[in-house]
């Protein structure tokens, strides 16, 4: 109960291989990650809030399989993204001082000119 949520999907997931309750190939759990997907859409359009948690908790579940199949650390992929994601924002302030301006100012369509400047750099 102490581990955290990601480690911890991983870990109930490498249990239950064991016992042989395991997809053969990575294509049948990418397929499984659409189901999941669907779902959850179906729950967004019925707006029931408690569904569209459980299923998308489902999707996680089945993104964090997925990463397993590809031999991806989740973990580490995620916070990756995290770093990567606040090194752009930081450099999109830095490009909307040089303008003169803020980003709370701006509206979203400035911004993502702005995003995507820094993603070309």
């Amino acid at each position: 109960n102490s581990l955290p949520t990601m480690v911890k999907a991983l870990r109930i997931q490498e249990k239950v291989k064991q016992v042989g309750f395991e997809w053969e190939h990575k294509e049948q759990v990418y397929e499984k990650l659409q189901e999941e997907l669907g779902e959850l859409q179906y729950e967004i359009a019925q707006e029931d809030h408690q569904k569209m948690e459980e299923e998308f908790g489902d999707v996680l579940f089945s993104f964090i399989n997925y990463a397993r199949f590809l031999k991806i650390d989740a973990e580490n992929a995620l916070e990756r993204t995290n770093k990567k994601f606040i090194q752009r924002f930081t450099q999109m302030e830095e490009l909307a001082a040089q303008e003169n301006k803020v980003l709370h100012d701006m509206t979203l369509q400035e911004m993502d000119i702005l995003w995507n400047k820094v993603k070309n750099l």
